[in-house]
């Protein structure tokens, strides 16, 4: 596979394009200007963006730390060569959650998809291995040029030594192993531990409910012993009760019949207390105290006196006539000697004293009509046409008060009577009951009423004891049951036991199997690593030397052992891991069109000499698979 030509959407870039060639490219450009945003990119085109990603410490997910600083959709396209076809991949966004989900590919040039392809298998078709193989062999990310170890590269390098299965890897498989023993057995936890506990605490509930069971046994002998003797205490106790509750039932029933006389003259009285308060009630005065009412009353009486209780005629208009006439008169007299003169005066004279008597007339009226008003509102009050009528209401209802206060007391008088005998009569049946049952007499038949209900307590704490016996057994359940569940578990426990076995017979083998495989793929990958490393050194490292992990040990040709990276400059390390890239890449990806190399700022800590030969090196490999380097030297 080959990539000729990238536009991105995607982090800085807004719809730019970069494009590249076959062999070794090399795109020299200072720092943040975008290299490793086109490393990213184009993993993001080959494997899509993981949308379930989060952010962790110290590092964004893809789909927030490239999202496009335009605001644009994150999208673009890739045009590529593979199995001599070119090729172009677009991806963009539909929705903001699920960055580059849209996927099409179609031969460039044409509209004819490309069968069989798609979002999730594009990455896997073109370079022929996994998101995390690639990430771990031919991608080598900005400060990652260490290789780490995965299932999934396991399972890449054991297929190139093994069956060529990419399946299964030693990690899983051992994982898997594991992950079954501990289900069975880890510490406290796990199917064993946990069957016997349930094995344990089994025993101790049988046991438990044979003890219950035994108690209950011997309770329910004692219970029935105990039951007929208190047939026997029963018959003896009704024997000699018989003639003394006679005596006390004739006294009783003497007693209930006085209370019952006297609860009839209650009820009587009580009847007449109410039909003398309804007659109160009825009154317009109702159930107001007398005194209240009276006192009121002789205020309003007093009223009606002061008032005069009757209307009045008014004589004030008999002076102005007087006045009006002699006003006449004088003017018709004086008329003689002062024809007009006198008239005017006169008239205007006693015309002025008729109206000062009219309104004297007015003002007086007025205040009759009052008088007469609040008259009639008070009489309205007491129902009454006339002050003895009001007179009259008022003696019966206190005549009424009088009665209803004397039906009240006899009321009372019946009631403490009938409360009196019924307290007698509770005290005889009191008494009655305390002669048969009482502990401190000495008669015989209370000497064996104590004696059957001593007997009868008994019986009822077995009666008890016995069910609650009987409850916390049927919770705990069948013994029988539970001995068969008990023979269960035990055989559920010597199976697990030997699944432990069998699991640690497999993890042995197992781990022997990976020993084997180790052993013939770490040897060939070191020495392809080697031969690379002494290629860009001029032959000062000569061994390399890789764990399961990837972690790896140079050995120059001046050093007795070799050393880890630890004890190594950071050009070294580069360079070291660097090696094991290429040595991956040669030995672990597919045979046939190989893919991209892609190294983004790898060579950054090597020196010039160094520098040099690495160029050289990639160079060479670029002769058999395309290599971009993205470099900050120049």
């Amino acid at each position: 596979m080959k990539i000729n030509k990238l536009t991105a959407s995607f982090g800085k870039f807004n719809n730019d394009s970069i494009s590249f060639h076959s062999g070794l490219n090399i795109i020299e450009a200072p720092n943040e200007s975008g290299k490793s945003t086109w490393c990213a990119f184009i993993m993001a085109m080959l494997y899509g963006i993981d949308s379930t990603e989060r952010a962790k410490s110290g590092m964004l997910p893809v789909k927030q730390r490239y999202a496009p600083w335009s605001g644009a959709p994150m999208e673009g396209t890739a045009e590529l060569t593979a199995d001599n076809c070119d090729i172009t991949i677009i991806r963009s966004t539909r929705f903001k959650n699920a960055p580059m989900r849209e996927f099409s590919a179609f031969y460039t040039g044409t509209s004819t998809p490309v069968e069989g392809m798609n979002e999730a298998n594009a990455g896997q078709l073109l370079t022929g291995v996994s998101r995390d193989v690639f990430a771990r062999s031919a991608f080598v990310g900005q400060g990652a040029a260490a290789v780490t170890g995965s299932p999934e590269m396991e399972k890449r390098i054991q297929s190139l030594f093994s069956t060529g299965e990419e399946e299964t890897s030693f990690s899983e498989a051992n994982e898997r192993l594991s992950a079954w023993q501990r289900k069975r057995s880890y510490r406290q936890q796990g199917f064993l531990p946990e069957i016997t506990g349930e094995i344990e605490a089994l025993k101790g509930t049988i046991e438990k409910a044979d003890a219950t069971a035994a108690g209950i046994r011997a309770a329910e002998e004692q219970l029935a012993v105990c039951e007929e003797n208190c047939d026997e205490l029963e018959t003896a106790v009704i024997r000699a009760r018989k003639e003394r509750r006679k005596q006390v039932f004739r006294e009783i029933e003497d007693a209930r019949s006085e209370a019952r006389r006297l609860a009839e003259e209650q009820n009587a009285a009580l009847e007449e207390l109410n039909d003398r308060r309804n007659e109160l009630r009825e009154s317009i005065f109702g159930r107001r105290s007398a005194a209240a009412v009276e006192a009121e009353a002789e205020k309003d009486l007093s009223r009606l006196e002061e008032l005069g209780g009757e209307e009045k005629p008014s004589l004030m208009w008999i002076p102005a006539i007087v006045c009006f006439l002699l006003a006449l008169a004088g003017a018709v007299a004086y008329q003689q000697a002062y024809p007009y003169l006198a008239v005017i005066l006169g008239a205007a004279f006693f015309c002025l004293l008729a109206m000062v008597f009219f309104g004297i007339y007015v003002r007086r009226r007025s205040k009759q009509q009052e008088e007469q008003e609040e008259v009639r509102t008070i009489l309205k009050k007491y129902r009454a046409d006339n002050s003895e009528e009001i007179i009259q209401k008022l003696d019966e209802h206190h005549a009424r008060s009088v009665a209803a206060r004397k039906a009240e007391e006899k009321e009372k008088k019946a009631s403490a009577a009938a409360d009196e005998a019924y307290e007698r009569l509770t005290k005889l049946e009191n008494s009655a009951t305390e002669d048969f049952d009482s502990s401190t007499s000495s008669t015989e038949e209370t000497r064996l009423a104590r004696e059957l209900a001593g007997m009868r307590r008994q019986t009822i704490d077995l009666s008890a004891k016995i069910s609650t016996d009987k409850g916390k057994l049927a919770m705990t359940g069948d013994p029988v049951v539970m001995r068969s569940e008990l023979t269960r578990l035990e055989k559920k426990r010597g199976q697990i036991e030997k699944e432990l076995k069998e699991i640690e017979l497999a993890k042995t083998a197992l781990k022997e199997a990976d020993d084997e495989i180790q052993s013939r793929f770490s040897p060939e990958l070191g020495r392809v690593a080697a031969e690379y490393m002494a290629y860009v050194t001029g032959g000062r490292y000569e061994g390399l030397m890789l764990n399961r992990d990837f972690s790896a040990m140079a050995k120059t040709t001046d050093d007795a052992i070799a050393r880890k990276s630890e004890y190594l400059s950071a050009g070294t390390i580069d360079l070291m891991y660097l090696a094991v890239r290429l040595a991956v890449c040669e030995l672990a990806l597919p045979e046939g069109e190989p893919c991209p190399l892609i190294i983004d700022d790898a060579l950054v800590n090597m020196d010039d000499t160094r520098y040099e030969q690495a160029i050289k090196l990639l160079g060479e490999i670029a002769k058999q698979r395309q290599v971009i380097l993205f470099t900050c030297r120049r």
